[in-house]
């Protein structure tokens, strides 16, 4: 994926194959903007950093300085593999790995999906094996899960029958987990195609798509590959406690920040931030007609990031990180457009 010639390194970057929230609409950036906007106001500064994790090409960065309040100074950070893109604003630094310390708003669109993970299925005879795959997308099965696996599989996906698969997400749970600790304070968030526990697909989710399409996921570099994720384990993983995410009692390790997180819709999420698809009032097209038209225009865009079925049905994990006396997603509650 990101090695000679790898899929994330390709001049047109991801927008050139996939359609995520960022590239739908700017109402996404915006939303995003008041977000940061609301974790300085829980940080009780108007000196804020916002840490874009899988920063793609920068356009989540550039939507979000584009709508940020008055009076907020911002220090942008992209956090990303692939070369840093020309015309970027000179304020965003670009980075390979997420700055150490900083207080504020870490923001990780579709990122957890791609940090690889080992796929397990259970054989004829019951027992849970890795699956490993050729370069050319062909199937076998390997050695038996054991150890932090087996462990991990046994706690956030326990195996079905013969013929069922288990994506096992430990390396994305550590994953978050370190990338919630580069905060000091402020807010992580993670936003994703995901399932919990009472949910988890028999099959698994592994895909890969390409131009657009989901196409056969083939590990040569000529595809994205991508497989849900388990939100509730990297809620338990960042926390070290799992409180308030509603998976129960657990172990696990995590940053113990104590702070409980929150898993929510971006239906909910992004309408906590002001987002909503209602139609403008039909009178404001004879007081207003060219004010009712970009309403109109503005309703239908929010329409698809908050569709179920589509967008809206992506999970976010709401992490915050030494301002646990406001609760979970405080600066979430006080957004609004």
């Amino acid at each position: 994926m990101y090695g000679p010639g790898g899929f994330y390194l390709r001049p047109e970057g991801p927008a050139g194959h996939f359609r995520t929230s960022v590239h739908a609409s700017r109402l996404f950036a915006a939303a995003v903007a008041r977000l940061l906007a609301g974790t300085a106001r829980e940080l009780d500064t108007d000196e804020i950093a916002v840490v874009d994790l899988g920063a793609g090409r920068g356009e989540l960065l550039t939507g979000i300085l584009a709508a940020l309040p008055p009076g907020l100074t911002v220090r942008p950070y992209a956090v990303e593999r692939a070369a840093r893109p020309p015309g970027l604003d000179p304020r965003v630094e670009w980075l390979a790995e997420p700055p150490a310390g900083v207080r504020g708003l870490l923001f990780a669109n579709e990122w957890l999906d791609n940090v690889p993970l080992d796929v397990a299925e259970t054989d004829r005879d019951g027992v849970v094996r890795y699956v490993l795959v050729r370069p050319d997308g062909a199937e076998e099965p390997g050695e038996p899960v054991r150890g932090a696996d087996a462990a991990w599989l046994e706690r956030w996906w326990p195996p079905g029958g013969p013929g069922t698969r288990a994506e096992i997400g430990r390396p994305r749970d550590e994953a978050w987990a370190a990338a919630v600790a580069t905060l000091e304070r402020g807010l992580a968030v993670a936003v994703d195609y995901a399932h919990t526990r009472d949910g988890r697909p028999a099959f698994g989710t592994l895909t890969g798509f390409r131009a657009g399409r989901e196409v056969r996921p083939v590990p040569d570099g000529s595809c994205d590959l991508t497989a849900h994720v388990a939100l509730d384990s990297c809620a338990f993983a960042g926390t070290g406690t799992g409180a308030g995410t509603g998976t129960g009692a657990g172990t696990g390790t995590g940053t113990g920040t104590g702070a409980p997180a929150e898993l929510l819709t971006q239906r909910e999420a992004l309408r906590r931030l002001g987002v909503s698809g209602a139609r403008p009032p039909l009178p404001l097209a004879a007081t207003d007609p060219a004010g009712y038209v970009r309403a109109l225009a503005a309703a239908g865009e929010a329409a698809e990031l908050t569709a179920r079925g589509g967008l809206g049905d992506f999970g976010w994990l709401v992490q915050p990180v030494g301002t646990a006396p406001s609760g979970p997603g405080g600066a979430l509650r006080d957004c609004g457009a």
